[in-house]
């Protein structure tokens, strides 16, 4: 079992994880365990671009609220304008641009209380934050986790590129046991009163050249890659629509994971 302050051990240490210790997850109290499945509905919403800190205000409240049961399972897709995010125990020196570069750019760094290392956020990506009663679908982390990639892996495969989860490093990958694996998805939760809330980010049109202002995940060297990019589209543009046509594939393919229901999108 999670101790409370513990993160999720079953992702062991490997030397260039995407995570710091291989964390996935960052875990405020023990998620509880349940032994009857109440998979129910899952409400989907799309929120197009929104800014990070209007992002995770909103939802630090619905993990409350559905902590307290006063909502039901939550899925908030959407893209955030240029920002990079560090874990709790992240180690700044990943962030290879300068304030002054960052300033010039208008790309804000902001520390939050997920696991992992540094991550970037922009115009083109996909973002998912579900907030989910682990015990009320009787689901653990772990599952949640492999459901996650699942889904990131259909939404790949939904647009023709072919991507999987990468063992000892959360998220997905293409080409993940080749000469150059390359990510094309990250994944951090935080579960907070068996409520997990942060999630997933997937590469769909964005500018793969602002993932040169970091160490991606931790880990020097690392190659991001998107969809536009293994479908040889180089010249592709950030575009929202691009974004909100993954969002309702990746919604479906975890609402079919999790045995759920979908609702509103």
């Amino acid at each position: 079992m999670l101790q409370p302050g513990r993160s999720l051990g079953s992702f062991r240490p490997v030397s260039g994880s995407c995570y710091r210790a291989g964390v996935a997850v960052n875990t405020l109290a023990p998620a509880r365990g349940g032994s009857t499945s109440e998979p129910g509905s899952i409400t989907a919403r799309w929120l197009g671009r929104i800014e990070y800190r209007e992002a995770h205000a909103l939802q630090r409240r619905l993990a409350a609220e559905r902590a307290d049961d006063r909502i039901g399972d939550q899925l908030l897709l959407l893209e955030h304008p240029p920002v990079l995010t560090l874990g709790r125990n992240a180690d700044p020196g990943h962030v290879l641009a300068t304030p002054d570069q960052l300033h010039a750019r208008g790309i804000e760094v902001v520390q939050v209380e997920r696991g992992g290392e540094v991550t970037y956020h922009g115009p083109g990506q996909l973002v998912g934050y579900p907030i989910l009663a682990l015990s009320r679908r009787g689901l653990l982390i772990r599952p949640l986790v492999r459901a996650l990639e699942a889904a990131l892996v259909a939404t790949c495969a939904a647009h023709g590129v072919a991507a999987a989860r990468r063992d000892g490093h959360p998220g997905c990958w293409c080409d993940p046991d080749g000469s150059d694996p390359r990510k094309i998805g990250a994944l951090g939760l935080r579960v907070e009163r068996g409520v997990t809330y942060h999630g997933i980010a997937l590469n769909v049109t964005v500018d793969l050249a602002d993932f040169a202002l970091i160490d991606p995940c931790g880990m020097p060297g690392v190659t991001s890659t998107s969809i536009a990019a293994e479908l040889g589209d180089h010249a592709a543009r950030p575009s929202t629509a691009s974004v909100e046509r993954a969002a309702g594939i990746f919604a479906h393919a975890l609402a079919d994971e999790l045995g759920a229901t979908l609702d509103g999108i």
